[in-house]
């Protein structure tokens, strides 16, 4: 568990921190942790019975962690509490609960804090030197993500001699392909709802056109001028993730308004699919990467 967005301290929960033997331990009894909630919309007709479906759409997750504090002394437990409360505190951001499989599969949830750590003295939920605490988060966004993104990468442009005709013959080296025109290429997501693409296209690039399996597009026209849209150099970033959605060069040049018009930033389901990309590349090699970060529903 880390605080502050992922920047603070890193609190382990399922082993003592130190050489000495006080720590913070899960228990038994997370709930939240699988399945997020889902809400549905109805409607009522007064000549049908029951209700008639409109649409669903997955809500908030709410997550409960037990947590048993251990301390030698009652200062080392006192410790172990301050230390929580920096790391749990969501005024300076939310905490990620990192979740690391046997096979170190591991996944990331991003939530704030909202209770639990109130106290009872005098009970069986606190001793001398321990403490025992059911720590309560909420997830505004439900979905638990890996450790590192998906990353794809095509070459659009002219090609080189299969051969290298610089260097010697020996040891034999094979010059990169690249791609042409517009092709179905294969994409994989691994999770389990659909994932929100970045993509990277470097110039010379003079046009472009990303397309989903079915039809959505994201789409610039070549500028009337002859010019590359795209300069040598220069990378153009699409970041189609929800709340975010920009269109912006490494230099900060906003490329809204030289898409065309309508363009529709489309999402990666789950499994193999493909995206059809047509590049027009101007003197030289050009490449799109499409990077997007797998969303599952479970920590497992």
């Amino acid at each position: 568990m880390t605080g502050r967005n992922g920047e603070g301290e890193e609190i382990p929960l399922t082993s003592f921190g130190g050489s000495s033997w006080a720590g913070i331990l899960i228990q038994p009894g997370a709930t939240g942790l699988d399945m997020p909630p889902v809400g549905i919309f109805s409607d009522e007709s007064p000549n049908l019975d029951g209700s008639i479906f409109r649409s669903a759409r997955t809500l908030a997750r709410e997550v409960m962690i037990p947590v048993y504090l251990y301390g030698i002394d009652r200062p080392t437990v006192n410790g172990l509490k301050r230390r929580l409360f920096q790391a749990l505190n969501p005024k300076q951001g939310q905490s990620v609960l990192s979740f690391t499989e046997g096979d170190g599969t591991c996944r990331r949830l991003h939530a704030y804090y909202k209770g639990g750590m109130e106290g009872s003295e005098g009970t069986d939920s606190a001793g001398f030197s321990w403490a025992k605490y059911g720590l309560s988060f909420a997830a505004m966004d439900p979905y638990f993500y890996p450790a590192r993104s998906e990353s794809i990468k095509w070459i659009f442009g002219a090609g080189e001699p299969f051969l290298s005709r610089s260097k010697r013959f020996f040891p034999m080296q094979l010059s990169n392909g690249v791609l042409g025109g517009s092709e179905p290429l294969p994409v994989n997501n691994p999770g389990d709802v659909a994932g929100w693409p970045i993509w990277s296209l470097s110039g010379p690039i003079k046009s472009f056109t990303l397309t989903s399996p079915t039809g959505e597009t994201i789409k610039a026209s070549p500028p009337s001028n002859g010019s590359d849209l795209v300069p040598f150099g220069r990378t153009l970033t699409i970041d189609t993730r929800p709340g975010r959605k920009t269109v912006v060069t490494d230099l900060g040049v906003n490329y809204w308004s030289r898409l065309d018009v309508n363009p529709v930033f489309w999402a990666i389901e789950p499994g193999d699919t493909s995206a059809k990309i047509s590049v027009v590349a101007g003197s030289g090699k050009a490449t799109v990467t499409l990077s997007f970060d797998p969303r599952y529903a479970s920590y497992v």
